[in-house]
């Protein structure tokens, strides 16, 4: 008998989803717990016909959404990119959809290739409360100064120990990370939060967020964002931002592995052609 291993082939994936659906990315082990990730590993074993792991660029917390996740996985035989794609979406609930698929070399690795992340969060500041996209935003009814929240931001750029915007429970072993991207604009009625960074901590964003927000709401000085990281305690920040506001919009790689690159989601807020 042979004990050679399987050739195994690398298919890459970009996904979508709807994080309200869904107790997070990862996999849990209640089965009553739906999860992204348990959700396609599921998909996507119906194709390749044997158990799939999948490895993604990052893990998103309960409530987020994604429109440009990528992941990885390995499979024995390589099914080609339109069953990867068309096959898939065939079996998965209608919250979470492939939207691309390439075979890449095995030195692809979805998130140790990665480059940076890029998430925006948005905000709708309305008296009323939206019956519609409720779940896919974060709604206040005060009044936010996008001007102040944009300068605000402006102290974060560059690479900081974030302690004070890193949940309590987060298991990173180092607080620093780099903010390469930090601006605050408005679209339309919506409020946008455009973050990029090499990476980020359990909570950092929604914690960034919530920092923001009460700035923008008058409540602190834009000088408050700089005061918050240099004490370096999470205790003296604001509280956490809702997490249905929170997308992924991008993941950056290195050219060479030729994949795809999309306008940045969420749907709502790209122009109609």
């Amino acid at each position: 008998m042979s004990n050679d291993k399987p050739l195994l082939h690398r298919v890459a994936l970009g996904v979508e989803y709807d994080g309200a659906a869904f107790h997070g990315w990862q996999r849990q082990g209640d089965p009553v717990m739906p999860t992204v990730q348990s959700s396609l590993e599921k998909a996507l074993a119906g194709i390749s016909a044997h158990p799939v792991g999948l490895v993604c660029a990052g893990r998103t917390d309960t409530g987020v959404h994604a429109t440009a996740q990528v992941v990885h996985f390995d499979c024995q035989i390589d099914r080609g990119e339109q069953a990867w794609l068309r096959g898939t979406n065939s079996l998965l609930p209608p919250s979470v959809r492939v939207r691309w698929a390439r075979s890449v070399n095995d030195d692809f690795h979805a998130r140790f290739s990665a480059q940076s992340r890029r998430y925006h969060y948005v905000i709708l500041d309305s008296a009323v409360e939206p019956a519609i996209l409720s779940r896919q935003l974060t709604h206040t009814r005060l009044t936010l100064d996008i001007e102040r929240m944009h300068e605000a931001g402006q102290h974060l750029l560059g690479e900081h120990d974030f302690t004070s915007f890193r949940a309590t429970g987060c298991q990173s072993k180092t607080p620093f990370r780099e903010v390469m991207r930090l601006q605050v604009h408005r679209h339309h009625r919506f409020i946008v939060l455009d973050i990029e960074a090499n990476a980020f901590l359990q909570h950092m964003v929604r914690n960034i967020a919530g920092v923001l927000m009460e700035i923008g709401s008058g409540k602190r000085s834009p000088d408050w964002a700089r005061e918050v990281l240099e004490k370096k305690d999470r205790k003296l920040a604001a509280i956490t931002a809702r997490p249905f506001g929170l997308y992924l919009v991008a993941v950056r790689y290195p050219d060479h592995f030729g994949l795809p690159v999309e306008p940045a989601g969420p749907a709502f807020l790209q122009p109609f052609t």
